[in-house]
């Protein structure tokens, strides 16, 4: 299934593009939930995390560093940062094609709770 993030990375449809590499490319959120949210994205398509293979852990490991380098090449690494991926309808998940937020810019909250 197509996904608008699958159309992000194609470039069919417009995105405030922050990084990128061979493996991942990350954007703004256009319905930010702090000051600094943005979305990490594999190049390769998986729907969920269930669905990343058992013997690619690098898959979620390119995007948590990716992650990391911009937060640290934005100034924000030492005051904090935080990395969230939703899997599925209970978890939050409204895009199917996995993908990491990272949240900045303010002290963060308290998260976990139902909704």
């Amino acid at each position: 299934m197509t996904t608008i993030f699958h159309k992000i990375i194609q470039r069919e449809i417009p995105a405030d593009i922050v990084f990128e590499d061979d493996h991942v490319v990350a954007f703004r959120d256009i319905a930010p939930q702090a000051p600094v949210h943005v979305l990490f994205v594999p190049k390769q398509d998986f729907a969920t995390l269930n669905d990343v293979p058992t013997d690619a852990p690098e898959i979620i490991g390119r995007l948590a560093v990716a992650a990391a380098r911009y937060a640290k090449e934005q100034g924000f690494a030492d005051d904090g940062y935080r990395i969230v991926m939703n899997c599925n309808e209970h978890g939050g998940q409204t895009v199917f094609q996995i993908h990491l937020h990272l949240l900045a810019g303010a002290q963060l909250g308290r998260f976990g709770t139902a909704a």
